[in-house]
């Protein structure tokens, strides 16, 4: 079930791709899914980022091959932190590209959707905590993250956390095929395989650390291939199961 966040212009709402019309659903996904007779056809309709985080918590170094590409050493254990939800746009949307920055970097990722509170959660009842799956794109401005020896700036600036286009639900996410696209040439190729730290051991671990909420994010990790984005460039992370989440890159007005 794919689930999606979207606007007439008016009201915003949540519903679910059928065919090719969105069903509504009453009210928010979380705590289940309630399904409505209203139907919108895709083109009257604006899709927005499709969950609302009150935090995103991102992994660093969860691939090998990123990590030997910017020469880190592989983590004993999950190396995390937060981008601000201010930082959230969704599929269609403009990558603003700050004049403080001189290199602004794309990461695609898989994105975690967690469902219900969190706290203390097993590995093996991680599933249960879990909405669904979706894109995620960790843009980084890697100069100011050199400079700065932390990241917190470099990964937060505004537009700087594309998610959508939907959240899948019914997905394993042990072994997706996951590419990222600039102006149409594959980048980053990979499969979650490859993920050091898992899914499940992902939600276990940070659930340990901070209570996750409803709409919260997981961003699990980029691969090796990252590089430069600049304005009027295109960029795109697919994710087999999920789809495509498009953004373009802008500079500031």
């Amino acid at each position: 079930m794919k689930i999606i966040r979207f606007t007439n212009g008016f009201t915003i709402e949540y519903g679910i791709i059928d065919g090719d019309m969105i069903r509504g659903l009453a009210g928010a996904p979380y705590g289940g899914i309630n399904l409505t007779h209203n139907y919108y056809r895709p083109t009257d309709m604006r899709v927005l980022p499709p969950c609302i985080p009150s935090k995103i918590v991102a992994l660093g170094v969860n691939y090998r091959s990123h990590g030997e590409e910017m020469s880190h050493r592989i983590p004993a254990e999950p190396l995390i932190f937060l981008k601000p939800p201010t930082a959230v746009i969704g599929h269609e949307d403009n990558i603003i590209y700050p004049p403080s920055s001189e290199r602004v970097d794309y990461e695609g990722e898989l994105g975690v959707v967690i469902g219900s509170l969190a706290r203390h959660v097993t590995r093996e009842d991680a599933p249960k905590y879990i909405l669904g799956y979706t894109c995620f794109n960790d843009v980084t401005a890697r100069d100011i993250q050199a400079r700065d020896k932390q990241w917190t700036r470099a990964k937060g600036f505004d537009t700087f956390a594309p998610i959508g286009p939907c959240i899948e639900t019914e997905l394993d996410p042990s072994n997706l095929t996951l590419e990222t696209r600039l102006n149409g040439e594959i980048r980053q190729k990979t499969s979650t395989s490859e993920l050091i730290f898992p899914v499940f051991e992902l939600v276990s671990f940070i659930s340990e650390v901070m209570t996750l909420l409803p709409g919260d994010v997981i961003a699990t990790g980029t691969t090796s291939g990252i590089g430069p984005m600049r304005p009027g460039d295109i960029v795109e992370v697919m994710i087999e199961g999920i789809g495509t989440l498009r953004n373009y890159v802008v500079k500031r007005d």
